[in-house]
């Protein structure tokens, strides 16, 4: 099955095309958002985007990384495009998707959640990812919420 991850920042939606029979990383990229567009044109552009690249790539299941309940600082950039991503999957024809923080993605990957934020920040390996140390923390967050949709 062919599930798709992804991380948004205010400026960028980092994306992860996991195949889970295959247990393989198929592709890891970044869409960036043009700086010339207005916000709600900003807001479309990540909407088409994502829908063409569930077709693209035959995605089946797909997760998001929500910004943590408890951030200190509230970016509503971010929230507005995680808005706008799950609007796209509730549009698709997703078998399934989620939405969650670190804990969530942890508890969809069969891990304790202490163990999530090592694997990001410091690059641990422990689910034997090829080519983890060379992913970006967003990647990596990408990376494990795709893995984490095989279970939505």
């Amino acid at each position: 099955m062919i599930t798709i991850g992804l991380r948004a920042s205010p400026r960028e939606v980092t994306f992860a095309i996991y195949d889970s029979e295959k247990e393989e990383v198929l592709n890891v990229e970044c869409i960036q958002i043009p700086a010339a567009f207005h916000w709600p044109d900003s807001l479309k552009y990540v909407r088409s985007n994502i829908l063409d690249i569930l077709r693209e790539y035959r995605v089946e299941r797909a997760g998001i990384r929500l910004a943590e309940p408890n951030a200190q600082s509230i970016n509503y950039e971010r929230i507005h495009i995680e808005g706008v991503i799950q609007e796209a999957f509730a549009s698709s024809e997703l078998a399934g998707y989620y939405a969650g923080a670190i804990a969530t993605i942890a508890r969809k990957n069969g891990v304790e959640r202490p163990s999530i934020k090592p694997m990001i920040k410091e690059g641990e390996n422990t689910l034997d990812i090829e080519g983890w140390k060379k992913l970006s923390e967003k990647q990596r967050e990408a990376v494990l919420t795709a893995m984490g949709a095989a279970n939505a």
